[in-house]
């Protein structure tokens, strides 16, 4: 078998940058066109290489499908046209409403599994959507030290074994937790009109996203509501947290929280985002990690509808995680919102409600002046 061999150094320099210039760059590779300016013996790693998540790969867009536009760096939609080059990060992808897609063994042609710029190989797809836009990955980034992955230029690490760390920044500020009964259950939605309702009570705010695939639509949603800072996975070097080893997402998980917690002005509550649903692999297994409810004090429930409300707080419940209040998509409907409230225990709250200051503040008053009392 061929061993993987690198493209001449010739493209690798002053072709290949001219070449990266003109390629279509996605927000999950947000942070690596600054580390280019500064790399050396930049190349193209072709053959046999076999590609890892979060290594960056130059790939030619070869037929649209689902996925017509790429999200920049800067969150524009960028319009895919068939050979066009783009610029994204291996990985797995979870997305119920979507693909389910798994990270390829060779460099063989793959798709575009998710808007953010996901290179994967789609396996499976709701029947609602179209085929994924497929691509031909044309060689993955290397310079002088290796491949080029998301985690080489994130801005942010993972504190491996964090969780036996006492006294961290997280332990002093009130968490918050947003779930959710799947995708698309409201639960970015939840996180900023929350967000939004703390900053208008004079709180300052940070929120984060700890899980999922790359995307800057809810991290922008959270700087619009007035968190500050603002981070996710991706700030960790991950373009996708599907099929991370539990300890690992334990880590990233309590990280994040750290590093909102922590941040030079430290916020009075800090806000997470989960993604998908309860029953999804990473995140069952995450709420049932000691290390979560160690940093977590209150969770906020999304759902879909009434049902999922009761079932969602249930399992919830069985975990020793029961919710303070339910909310998302369900409260879009008043004929849905009275049916959970007369099923529940826990408030059912509108989501609009959670923007205000009334209703936001009233959520975390007894944990603010917990928190006070332990200054």
């Amino acid at each position: 078998m061929p061993a993987p061999h690198t493209v001449p150094a010739r493209e690798a320099e002053a072709g290949l940058r001219s070449r990266l210039e003109r390629a279509k760059h996605a927000f999950s590779t947000r942070t690596v066109g600054p580390f280019l300016r500064s790399a050396e013996g930049l190349g193209l790693l072709t053959g046999d290489h076999v590609p890892q998540a979060g290594e960056v790969v130059l790939a030619r867009v070869t037929a649209l499908g689902h996925h017509k536009r790429l999200e920049s760096p800067v969150s524009r939609r960028q319009m895919l046209f068939e050979g066009d080059e783009i610029l994204v990060a291996y990985g797995s992808r979870y997305a119920a409403d979507q693909f389910l897609a798994v990270l390829p063994d060779d460099l063989g042609p793959a798709h575009l599994a998710a808007a953010g710029g996901l290179a994967s190989r789609v396996i499976e797809r709701h029947d609602r959507i179209a085929g994924a836009t497929e691509i031909t990955p044309i060689g993955v980034l290397h310079d002088a030290h290796g491949p080029l992955t998301l985690t080489r230029t994130a801005a942010h690490r993972v504190d491996r074994g964090i969780a036996s760390r006492p006294a961290r920044p997280a332990h002093e500020v009130p968490v918050l937790a947003v779930l959710g009964t799947s995708m698309n259950s409201g639960k970015s939605t939840v996180l900023a009109h929350l967000a939004h309702g703390l900053s208008a009570a004079g709180l300052r705010v940070a929120a984060g996203k700890a899980t999922g695939t790359g995307a800057g639509n809810d991290y922008n949603a959270f700087v619009d509501a007035g968190a500050r800072p603002v981070m996710d996975f991706t700030d960790f070097g991950y373009s996708s947290t599907f099929q991370v080893g539990i300890e690992e997402v334990r880590d990233l998980f309590l990280s994040l929280a750290d590093a909102l917690a922590g941040a030079p002005e430290r916020p009075d509550v800090v806000l997470i985002e989960i993604a998908d649903g309860v029953y999804q692999g990473e995140t069952a297994r995450l709420l049932t990690d000691d290390a979560f409810g160690e940093v977590v004090d209150r969770i906020v429930f999304a759902a879909g509808d009434a049902l999922g409300a009761v079932g969602g707080v249930g399992a919830l419940d069985a975990l020793g995680r029961r919710p303070s209040c339910v909310s998302g998509v369900v409260t879009g409907s008043p004929l849905a919102t009275a049916e959970a409230r007369r099923a529940l225990e826990v408030p059912v709250l509108p989501t609009a409600a959670l923007g205000t200051a009334e209703v936001a503040r009233g959520l975390v008053a007894d944990l603010l002046e917990g928190a006070a009392d332990d200054a």
